[in-house]
């Protein structure tokens, strides 16, 4: 196996670029781009050993293999940096909740929130911001924005 891979190091190289672009995109999701660099990387070496660029030997393979690396790092870092941080724009929130109405079971203030047991889950309930101060229990009120188990409401 040793023998082989020494006797074809540029397909050893692409393989290599290849199966690291994999890991990045299969099991890291492009969440570290580390191996999407050195994919790049390796894929360089290769092509270029396998073009006749470079010749097939381990010192070479290495060297260019870094070289490449540390370029395509150098070159790509700061447009993918941009293109992560440009993003879709924050989407308002939308829910079928919002609008929801019920009544209130006991009293909340801004320190103290409620509760409100809706389709078998039990929500915290707490002050919208234009709600005031609190809310008396027996008062129907209107969901006006939801999180991961909250309602925050204000009167009806």
């Amino acid at each position: 196996m040793i023998e082989y891979i020494n006797a074809h190091q540029s397909g050893f190289w692409i393989a290599i670029g290849f199966a690291l672009l994999a890991a990045e995109v299969l099991v890291f999701g492009f969440g570290t781009i580390v191996f999407m660099f050195a994919g790049i990387g390796a894929l360089i070496t290769g092509l270029a050993m396998m073009f006749g660029l470079l010749p097939e030997t381990w010192v070479a393979g290495i060297s260019c293999f870094g070289i490449s690396t540390g370029l395509a790092s150098a070159l790509l870092w700061k447009p993918l940096k941009n293109l992560q941080a440009s993003g879709s724009p924050p989407q308002k929130q939308s829910s079928d909740l919002i609008g929801y109405q019920f009544v209130l079971k006991q009293d909340i203030t801004a320190m103290q929130p409620g509760q409100h047991r809706y389709s078998g889950v039990d929500w915290k309930v707490e002050l919208d911001a234009g709600a005031g101060d609190a809310l008396s229990a027996g008062q129907r009120v209107v969901v006006t924005s939801i999180d991961a188990g909250i309602f925050r409401v204000k009167p009806a």
